[in-house]
């Protein structure tokens, strides 16, 4: 008799705390994978695979790293500024009560990074993959060139060569236009609206942020404030002038000055703001040739953002 009514006891006990657990309404953790296609002010929103879009809310605590391994047992912390569209990313948090996902923690691959970054900041295809592309224009010009030649030296073939000519002549036109393409695909943002824009300029080799722009981008701020869920994009040029390594470096430490100012001076958070784009030499916007073009080239473009969704165009 005592056996069985400490066993109902025991039962009794057990069957009463499930009923509290589960009428609690304990958030149970969640993790989520899928990729990052949109940013608005401190929000984020997931494409997955099993769930569709689910929004993400990112706080001051949450926690974002870069993992690395097998087991990912290798993490380097990292800034919210990391997570730009694009890129893959596992998510652990707790739904809130608007079915939104509170992220504790973001992880992702540093090598999905760079190829998050390379397309926001519109520098893929590669600058190599350009290269290559421009050569074999290059060489079909000679050949060109070659077949034009064999054509005034032999007559009785003419119609064979007319007809190769017009053949490479297309190759090269659709090597032109998948360039172009490419170009403009990996460079455009285009689910944002720009609703503000600043460029600073940069002296030869320089970095530093000259104060005749710190009102502008201060005033640039101020309006981005006013706006619903904005996202600031930082992305900076170099000219021509050095090597190609030196002016990408260049180009990224002018954004992140400019980035700074605007976070410390200007008090825009950096959960609204993309990672800045080091943008090198591309999208010159002046000729190298002069010392006018070369300063032309040397800037840094701030734009406020706003996704299409939350305009309602």
């Amino acid at each position: 008799m005592i056996k069985n009514s400490s066993g109902r006891i025991a039962f009794s006990a057990g069957v009463s705390l499930l009923a509290v657990i589960l009428g609690s309404g304990v958030a149970m953790a969640q993790n989520l994978q899928g990729v990052i296609n949109g940013r608005s002010g401190a929000t984020m929103t997931l494409q997955t695979q099993d769930s569709g879009n689910v929004v993400v809310i990112l706080t001051p605590s949450t926690e974002v790293d870069e993992v690395e391994g097998l087991l990912h047992a290798r993490k380097k912390e990292m800034g919210v500024t990391a997570l730009v569209p694009g890129l893959p990313v596992q998510v652990q948090g707790s739904y809130n009560a608007q079915n939104q996902l509170v992220a504790d923690t973001v992880k992702f691959k540093g090598s999905d990074l760079k190829a998050a970054e390379d397309m926001q900041a519109g520098i893929a295809p590669t600058e190599q993959q350009v290269q290559a592309n421009q050569q074999q224009i290059q060489q079909s010009d000679q050949q060109i060139q070659a077949e034009k030649q064999k054509i005034q030296q032999q007559q009785q073939q003419l119609q064979a060569e007319q007809q190769k000519t017009a053949a490479n002549a297309a190759a090269i036109a659709a090597n032109k236009a998948a360039i172009a393409a490419d170009n403009k695909r990996f460079g455009e943002l285009a689910d944002y609206n720009i609703l503000g824009e600043v460029t600073v300029y940069f002296g030869n080799g320089s970095t530093v942020v000259e104060s005749q722009y710190k009102p502008q981008l201060l005033n640039l701020a101020q309006k981005a404030k006013g706006i619903t869920a904005y996202i600031i994009q930082v992305q900076g040029y170099a000219s021509k002038v050095g090597s190609a390594a030196l002016n990408q470096r260049l180009s990224m430490e002018r954004a992140d000055h400019v980035l700074e100012f605007l976070e410390q001076d200007g008090n825009i958070p950096l959960t609204n703001v993309l990672a800045p784009g080091a943008m090198g030499t591309s999208t010159q916007v002046a000729p190298d040739a002069t010392a006018e073009g070369q300063a032309e080239n040397r800037r840094v473009v701030v734009r406020i953002l706003q996704n299409k969704g939350i305009a309602g165009t």
